[in-house]
């Protein structure tokens, strides 16, 4: 048997990989039954272990790895905090990485936990494959997500529901007298996208309206790339009266391209945005958007792992979803000028 196949112990023993792993190197934090039932299922699928694996979770350090997509976008900053204030509160260090939308990146980054340089590591959205991110935990490593679940039993999740939120935006708009509504997404890779983009499909085809893929456009969660997206529809000629935009980074790329064209806010155009970044409650006109509760996000991952990285026994719960809200100001409402 080969030492990637530590997660068949783990199935056989009705435990989670890491208690495997902690059993491996005699940790103190597993009860004697607990680690009879391991050490059986060991010798009945006559596992050895490799000298890396064994040695894994030999040494903490006390601190946790923390990569994001892009720290200049005020979304990753918010969780951040968070994850900052909670992991402070229970004596541990953070090492913040930056991916700048490449997995490749996010993949070397990894090498931190390979090399016990951190306990832990906590992924925001990565680009990374649920896979992928499922053959880090498979080997003993502890890893966490913010904004998607990944389907495996030692690796928790804290999110939001993504097509929820998109859907009361749409239906939103919808209800503010729009049928064409168009739609910008994130980058290629990133699951929170597809998941708003399923959420706007989903309202359109409840609501009865045709989906027309000439309204979407990529602009890659940031203001730039919305500014040019909604250029690029404008110059192939598509017909709309609001946008969604998948974060408010991009939304304030529209407010940018509507000033330069003259187009008002909300007479001509409605917008809204997602996460209630500072500045969408100061722009003109206010900027209609969602709130995700960023700040809980990252103080509960932050314990929740922690608490795995320490205690023998891993806890049943392992998606957290917390609600958002639709925050609706002046850049959505038809009355509003």
């Amino acid at each position: 048997m080969t030492d990637n196949r530590i997660v068949d112990v783990a199935r056989r023993a009705s435990v989670s990989v890491a208690t495997v792993s902690r059993v491996l190197n005699d940790s103190p934090l597993v009860s004697p039954k607990t680690k009879t039932k391991v050490m059986q299922a060991i010798e009945e699928m006559k596992y050895t272990p490799n000298a890396s694996a064994k040695n894994l979770r030999s040494k903490k350090t006390m601190t946790l790895g923390v990569l994001v997509s892009d720290i200049l976008i005020s979304y990753y900053t918010e969780i951040i905090k968070g994850i900052e204030n909670a992991a402070n509160r229970l004596h541990y260090k953070l090492i913040i990485c930056d991916a700048q939308n490449e997995k490749d990146k996010e993949i070397a980054y990894m090498s931190l936990l390979m090399d016990r340089t951190v306990d832990a590591m906590i992924l925001v959205t990565p680009l990374m494959s649920d896979r992928e991110i499922a053959a880090y935990a498979d080997n003993g490593y502890q890893i966490g997500l913010i904004g998607r679940a990944v389907d495996h039993p030692d690796i928790p999740c804290v999110l939001t529901d993504n097509v929820k939120l998109a859907r009361e935006v749409v239906n939103h708009l919808i209800g503010q007298g729009h049928g064409e509504i168009a739609f910008l997404s994130g980058y290629a890779d990133a699951i929170d996208s597809y998941e708003r983009l399923e959420g706007y499909m989903k309202a359109l085809r409840d609501a009865r309206l045709p989906f027309d893929p000439g309204l979407i456009e990529n602009g890659n969660f940031n203001e730039t790339g919305g500014y040019a997206a909604f250029k690029r529809l404008l110059e192939k000629g598509a017909r709309f009266t609001a946008i969604f935009a998948a974060n408010d980074e991009m939304a304030i790329g529209v407010y940018r391209a509507c000033e330069e064209l003259e187009i008002r806010i909300p007479g001509q155009l409605a917008v809204v945005g997602v996460d209630n970044e500072r500045v969408s409650k100061y722009i003109t006109p206010k900027m209609s958007t969602v709130e995700q509760p960023k700040y809980a996000m990252g103080a509960l991952l932050a314990e929740k792992l922690i608490d795995r990285v320490n205690a023998s026994d891993e806890p049943a719960e392992r998606i957290f979803k917390l609600d958002s809200q639709l925050m609706i100001r002046a850049s959505s409402q038809s009355n509003v000028e």
